[in-house]
């Protein structure tokens, strides 16, 4: 009996000293997941590279969409003056980005979210999720969403209609949640753009839900309509002040179109920018380019207006050392900390479209036109907002590129500033969406998706097609609808991609000239 009670006197001392010794042998350096979750940095560390990486770089952005939209070209002949900006694909990186930066880390997010019982992070990644996975199915259709992070061998896209259906219930998650939390500031360390204000937040997921709304106006008008009267009537509100704007911290980064422009060399002004700019006389380009320099003369057009950008999809080359006398972007921007991701301005232009089509809680239409105005010139700070308003005359202006003859156009629009109340609500809608465009420099897919929605604002065709069956053609009356599936899809994931294509509709192709859902291809838009 004795030696039984030793034995077990000698296991529980033995027990107690090696629980101490694994205590002692911690790697002090070892910082553990309890560690981190004090002040919740384990789940909010991640969020400002989240942010910043919604957007993309010169290939992603530069080389696409702001150049398809005219609001900047490059005057380098990249692979031979053949590539993105003249119809022939060569580069396709968003997707990874989104994948790589947004959606990976938000997954690990919500699944600490859901073991650590934090479940307003949980519902901030989602938002992430909603804003990139947004951007992403705008570029190329069906996407991976509710099948994110399967292992299987094949992992399906989600159809455009109901990656949107997803999108409007996380936001109903998010939004509900939230507004029953508007005092928690767990975010506040790890919030570059709202310091954890969740009453912000929530204006971002009632705009977000308006933007996305809008998108589906001609293809499901039913549901857009009452997704977008929800966002308008929400008690949260909108970003409808400048203070609410939504801004993304650049991290300590170069604003990239800066990089692209003032260490590279690889950009300059837009053509199309240049002659709406130049023919509304508007105050804002001196807040977002610089005038030409070197030997380049004022041009015959508009010989007072000292700035010049280069056509969409130009012919380039031998021409590079002439056109980089052309406007670069303001050099303001190489000194930002952050870029806009929504503006009041635009959620006033997306209320006045609402407007226009009589969604509940729109308001007037020339209010919100005319309010827009003037958030973007505050917004940009710019002066003269009155009197350009007032302008009843001014009209785009035909452009002239001194460098090469081919890249001139006549430019499609006639559109003046002035609000006219008998004009019909085709020329009130050209009129919202040429000033939303311009508002929208620096935002510029956007802008993309508006012109595919509704052929607002009118832009001049590229004046280099290169386009091919190795992509799609695009005839010389069109424009680009969207980007292929990236080619470790193509590769790696065949049969999912197929299936995507199939969803896409009758006779579409896994090309840039098949149209996205909410792009329906009917001129009128009422």
């Amino acid at each position: 009996m004795k030696k039984i009670i030793s034995a077990i006197l000698l296991l529980s001392i033995f027990s107690s000293c090696t629980k101490n010794f694994e205590e002692l042998n911690q790697n002090p350096n070892q910082i553990s997941n309890e560690m981190l979750l004090q002040d919740n940095n384990l789940l909010g560390a991640p969020f400002s590279n989240i942010m910043f990486n919604l957007f993309g770089h010169q290939i992603e952005e530069d080389l696409c969409y702001d150049s398809w939209m005219g609001y900047m070209n490059t005057p380098t002949d990249f692979v031979g003056n053949v590539n993105n900006t003249t119809y022939y694909i060569r580069w396709n990186s968003y997707w990874g980005r989104i994948y790589g930066s947004v959606m990976a880390p938000t997954k690990r997010v919500i699944e600490l979210a859901e073991q650590y019982d934090k479940p307003l992070f949980a519902d901030w990644a989602i938002l992430m999720r909603v804003l990139g996975v947004s951007k992403l199915t705008a570029i190329h259709g069906p996407v991976i969403y509710s099948n994110y992070g399967s292992t299987a061998n094949s992992i399906l896209y989600d159809k455009e209609s109901d990656l949107y259906n997803t999108f409007f219930s996380q936001l109903d998650q998010v939004q509900t949640d939230f507004a029953a939390n508007v005092g928690y500031t767990g975010f506040a360390k790890f919030d570059p753009s709202y310091k954890g204000n969740i009453s912000k937040w929530l204006k971002v997921v009632n705009s977000l839900r308006l933007r996305l709304a809008m998108r589906l106006s001609k293809v499901a008008p039913d549901l857009a309509k009452a997704q977008g009267e929800k966002a308008l009537n929400d008690p949260a509100g909108l970003i409808e002040v400048n203070d609410d704007n939504f801004w993304v911290a650049l991290l300590g980064n170069i604003m990239p179109v800066a990089q692209i422009c003032y260490q590279w060399d690889d950009t300059r002004m837009g053509a199309v920018i240049e002659s709406f700019m130049a023919g509304f006389n508007d105050g804002r380009v001196a807040k977002m380019f610089e005038p030409t320099t070197g030997t380049l003369g004022p041009d015959p057009n508009h010989p007072t207006f000292p700035y010049k950008g280069i056509r969409n999809g130009a012919f380039c080359g031998t021409t590079k050392p002439f056109m980089l006398q052309y406007s670069k972007v303001s050099n303001d921007f190489n000194s930002v900390q952050k870029r806009r991701a929504f503006t009041a301005s635009e959620v006033a232009f997306l209320k006045a479209e609402a407007a226009l089509r009589g969604w509940a809680g729109a308001g007037d239409a020339k209010e919100n036109y005319e309010n827009g105005v003037k958030l973007s010139f505050q917004d940009w700070g710019a002066s003269g907002a009155d009197a350009y308003l007032a302008n009843s005359t001014g009209k785009p202006l035909n452009y002239v590129d001194p460098a090469d003859a081919r890249n001139s156009f006549t430019q499609p629009s006639t559109v003046t500033v002035a609000w006219n109340d008998a004009d019909n609500n085709e020329l009130k809608l050209e009129k919202i969406l040429t000033q939303k465009y311009l508002n929208t420099f620096t935002n510029t897919l956007e802008a993309w998706v508006d012109f595919r929605r509704t052929g607002y604002p009118k832009i001049p065709h590229v004046a280099k097609n290169d386009s091919s069956p190795d992509w799609g053609v695009i005839p010389p009356d069109q424009w680009i609808k969207r980007m292929p599936f990236v080619n470790a899809e193509r590769t790696g994931n065949t049969d999912a991609v197929a299936d995507a294509v199939s969803k896409m509709g009758p006779g579409a192709k896994d090309d840039i000239a098949t149209r996205l859902w909410w792009d329906t291809g009917e001129v009128a838009n009422f």
